[in-house]
């Protein structure tokens, strides 16, 4: 048993006033910026919500909003609480369903996160098959990025789906390979090669993906790696508008194969050093909370589908293969 889920048993017996509704009630208002947006959200009234926070300010002895007007903020106090609470209820929702498991049920809800390229050509389609074969589930999706490390370390998430390397302090499956592409207009010079180096797309105006994308990241270190300055010519945060801009000749689109591609654009394997650029996709979980049955069965379905067909799987059949990971 956590530290935090024994402080809720001691705090749970010593005052038996303090609920774990009053303490929903201040996770929500915290994170909504104030009681209006947090009393709608969790189905209370604003006055209610008001009271729950009154109360527990009352037997925690410490004063967690400061309240200036319509303008709800955090005391330093409150900061700190929202941290431990935020374990405290998460260690509280596994007991749950840990209880619910050893019943041998087969319902209950599932966190899953992931970005929005996977949410949309991955698990959109994977989700709806599951759901037929599970239907007592009830599947929670969501869109992030590095913050899906510390939903699973704080237990507010089952399954991550991330690149295997960035998933090493947990549990984790392989999935696919996902390869760095080069989309290009049919008629560009290079578009009938089965694989291109990055240094030779040094004089072309590439089109890239922003910041915070993890396939521009792979990218730029192959191009550091290879003293390559690429051109940037176009930042986007949507793939498909770079797809569309190389379809009409405006630049090489530098892209994730995992992307749905519907464009006539001809999509070349990228290599540095003769070795192709990209990571292994994994569905990861913290060894450390209870994983319940059903989020163990969406994995192994997942990356049983995922073995047969990927995205991208037809472009890499006669290039160069991503080296596995190795997963023991």
């Amino acid at each position: 048993m956590s530290n935090s889920f024994m402080v809720f048993f001691f705090m749970t017996f010593r005052n038996r006033r303090l609920k774990l509704s009053q303490l929903r009630t201040f996770v929500g208002v915290a994170e909504n910026g104030g009681f209006a947006r947090a009393a709608g959200r969790l189905n209370l009234t604003q006055s209610a919500a008001s009271r729950q926070i009154i109360a527990l300010e009352a037997e925690l002895g410490i004063q967690l909003f400061r309240r200036d007007g319509q303008h709800t903020s955090l005391t330093l106090e409150g900061e700190d609480m929202l941290r431990r609470t935020r374990r405290l209820l998460a260690d509280a929702d596994s007991l749950a369903e840990r209880a619910h498991a050893l019943r041998g049920g087969q319902t209950g809800i599932l966190r899953v996160s992931a970005s929005p390229q996977v949410l949309e050509n991955i698990l959109a389609p994977f989700v709806a098959r599951y759901l037929h074969r599970h239907p007592g589930v009830d599947v929670e999706l969501s869109e992030s990025g590095a913050a899906r490390i510390g939903q699973l370390e704080r237990g507010e998430i089952h399954l991550a789906i991330m690149p295997a390397l960035e998933a090493q302090r947990f549990q984790w499956r392989l999935l696919y390979p996902i390869y760095v592409l080069a989309a290009l207009a049919k008629t560009h010079r290079l578009a009938r090669r089965a694989v291109l180096d990055i240094a030779e797309l040094g004089d072309e105006p590439l089109l890239m993906l922003k910041d915070g994308f993890v396939a521009r990241s792979w990218f730029e270190a192959a191009c550091n790696t290879s003293g390559m300055r690429p051109r940037i010519l176009v930042e986007s945060g949507v793939p498909a508008t770079l797809v569309a801009l190389a379809e009409v000749g405006y630049g090489v689109a530098i892209i994730p194969s995992n992307i749905n591609l519907q464009r006539a654009v001809r999509c070349v394997m990228l290599t540095a050093h003769h070795a192709p650029i990209g990571r292994w996709s994994s569905v990861v979980w913290n060894q450390h909370r209870f994983l319940p049955p059903y989020a163990k069965e969406f994995a192994d379905q997942l990356a049983a589908e995922l073995a047969k067909r990927f995205p991208g799987r037809e472009l890499v059949r006669r290039a160069p293969q991503l080296p596995r990971p190795d997963e023991s």
